[in-house]
């Protein structure tokens, strides 16, 4: 009888312990009739500075879901920028292969990939919600996978940063004139349309702007919202602020993923990816707008930033600029073509709703 007893609580424990790894027990179970369990190790670089508040810290909720949703079978580690590679080597190196997984802003890589810029910010374009509704809804994501395809990367959204601020100014912007010979720190779309309006677009990753704004190597600089303004200080190097955001109307953060790497998961994890993301996409946005007003009263408040409009005249001049730009991106390549003729085509559509639903109802509130 004591011998029976031991038998099934060895039983018993070797069930509980299959069940840990997500192993499903036989009828006559023993560790021996349970297949191994294959576990990955993937390492992600971003091009953010580590633990960044909604960049960073959005690249690192990812991983944790990824670790925890596939019970310890895929883990992720996550390289700020700077920790094992430069900011801007981030899809080179997932690329290639030597890292599996990549958090960054699609419009950096426009001298590899010019198409995707439709997929980080379009000036003037679509807001967070719209993109959201064209990737997984209207086609987008197919069309960002058919331009990330000839460099074996898979990707996928991220993140949203929602409206974001127009940038920091060491002087006021009244007119179009003031912008001529500004050079300011503005990646992507937008600093085509900068340049077109007599400005000096600069790319920068975010370690360097305070000093490069504080010792005048640069006018302007643009980074995200009050959010992660504050968090850099920049408002110790700039003394106005201005909005709206013209240039990215939502920054849509990516993440890249190895193909090779991804197909190598079994399928359930490929799942988990994928539902991961969705899930990041959805928390970033949140999260920003939970933060944004505190910390621009903040700034405000405490620390005595002049918050600024964006002349009209100067708003005009850039939207007609930025529709020259953005056609001409159409027109550079028959993917390039497709993928502006479905943002666009995407955007009317939601525009119309959007008037008689969000815009009246902002307005009525």
């Amino acid at each position: 009888m004591t011998s029976r007893r031991r038998v099934l609580a060895t039983l018993a424990a070797s069930a509980g312990a299959l069940a840990a790894v997500g192993c499903k027990p036989k009828e006559t179970t023993t560790t021996a009739n349970c297949e191994s369990v294959e576990t990955f190790e993937w390492k992600m670089v971003t091009a953010w500075p580590p633990n960044f508040p909604g960049l960073g810290t959005g690249a690192k909720f990812l991983a944790e879901q990824i670790n925890t949703m596939s019970g310890g079978r895929l883990s992720v580690k996550v390289y700020g920028a700077g920790e094992l590679i430069p900011a801007f080597e981030v899809f080179d190196a997932v690329s290639s292969g030597s890292a599996q997984m990549g958090h960054a802003a699609a419009y950096y890589w426009k001298g590899k990939v010019p198409e995707a810029q439709f997929f980080g910010a379009v000036p003037f374009g679509m807001n967070a919600m719209e993109m959201n509704a064209w990737l997984y809804h209207g086609g987008g994501l197919e069309l960002w996978s058919e331009a990330y395809a000839p460099h074996n990367l898979a990707p996928f959204p991220a993140g949203q940063t929602g409206v974001q601020m127009g940038g920091w100014f060491n002087k006021e912007i009244n007119s179009v004139e003031d912008i001529k010979g500004l050079i300011m720190r503005i990646p992507g779309l937008g600093g085509e349309v900068l340049s077109r309006a007599g400005g000096t677009p600069q790319i920068l990753p975010g370690a360097e702007l305070f000093t490069a704004l504080q010792t005048g190597t640069i006018d302007a600089t643009e980074w995200v919202s009050p959010y992660n303004d504050l968090a850099f200080g920049l408002h110790q190097a700039a003394q106005f602020y201005y909005y709206p955001g013209w240039h990215e109307p939502t920054a849509c953060l990516e993440c890249m993923i190895n193909k090779d790497a991804y197909q190598a998961l079994p399928e359930d994890l490929q799942s988990v990816v994928k539902i991961a993301t969705m899930a990041a996409n959805q928390h970033m946005l949140s999260d920003y707008v939970a933060a944004n007003n505190k910390s621009l009263e903040a700034l405000v408040q405490q620390h005595g930033v002049q918050l600024r409009a964006f002349p009209e005249e100067v708003l005009e001049v850039f939207k007609g600029h930025a529709e020259a730009v953005i056609q001409e991106l159409g027109e550079s390549s028959p993917l390039a073509e497709k993928i502006y003729r479905s943002y666009r085509d995407f955007a009317k559509k939601t525009n119309s709703w959007l008037q008689i639903s969000e815009l009246s109802y902002l307005k009525a509130r």
